[in-house]
């Protein structure tokens, strides 16, 4: 039987063991996880696989949300060698492991996130969908995909993380290429493919959600917010929301919200 479920977890650090296969996803914010020893670091785009059986140490930061998707190890495609895709799921939980997504995967991940907290009741459209995210990733395993290959240790939360703690400067690619200690042309060409955007998207849609935030929660200064999110003027901000958001700093100070 296979169940999923969203969840948080806790900011202080728990520890269980329990009898099913488990596998923990991250969906928003990030997380950690020990299991027998190996430990295991939670975003957007990593998951973590749990054996049965298996004990681990667990828990999040304050924004956490993980996808969590427990699974019999009693169940045919898991127990019974005879079943067709036995070979193909049975390696999935052969030992602890951490997953890098791939773009695929990972906006599979997010949308059924989306689904599970659209519809929190629907248990029938969560376990199909934590089946397909199972199948997904155990294709990528078994046939060797770079998602489960972990080429690469870049994470676009890190990234994040950095435009962040730097929002106010002005932020260049090489900058940000030199976080994850690749050249700049591997570093475009990796967080294109891990991400579907290039580093320069990703860091403008950054600074723009940003403002967004300030201008619709705080009584900050257009000026202000522009100087604390990195664009050069009022007037920069003001013809990025308009061409990417569609909106203006007045609108959403006045209560508009974002399309």
């Amino acid at each position: 039987m296979l169940n999923a479920k969203l969840l948080k977890l806790p900011t202080a650090t728990h520890q269980h063991v329990h009898q099913h296969h488990q596998v923990v996803l991250g969906v928003r914010g990030e997380a950690d996880l020990n299991v027998d020893g190996a430990g295991s670091h939670l975003d957007t785009w990593r998951a973590c696989l749990v054996p049965t059986e298996a004990r681990h140490d667990y828990s999040g930061d304050q924004r956490n949300h993980v996808l969590v998707i427990n699974l019999d190890p009693f169940s045919p495609v898991l127990n019974n060698s005879a079943h067709a895709d036995y070979e193909r799921m049975v390696r999935l939980f052969e030992k602890p492991r951490t997953v890098q997504m791939d773009s695929q995967l990972q906006g599979l991940v997010q949308f059924a996130a989306g689904e599970f907290d659209r519809a929190p009741e629907n248990m029938a459209l969560h376990r199909h969908l934590g089946a397909s995210i199972l199948y997904c990733m155990a294709d990528r395993i078994s046939e060797g995909h770079p998602a489960s290959a972990n080429r690469h240790t870049l994470s676009p939360e890190t990234i994040r993380q950095y435009i962040m703690e730097n929002l106010h400067r002005k932020i260049s690619v090489q900058d940000l290429a030199k976080v994850a200690c690749l050249s700049v042309s591997r570093f475009h060409d990796v967080f294109r493919d891990l991400s579907g955007v290039t580093p320069h998207q990703f860091l403008l849609q950054t600074r723009l959600e940003q403002a967004v935030q300030l201008l619709t929660s705080t009584s900050l200064s257009v000026a202000e917010i522009s100087y604390r999110t990195g664009f050069s003027s009022q007037g920069a901000l003001t013809n990025a929301l308009k061409k990417h958001k569609g909106t203006t700093p007045t609108r959403l100070q006045a209560g508009e919200k974002v399309a």
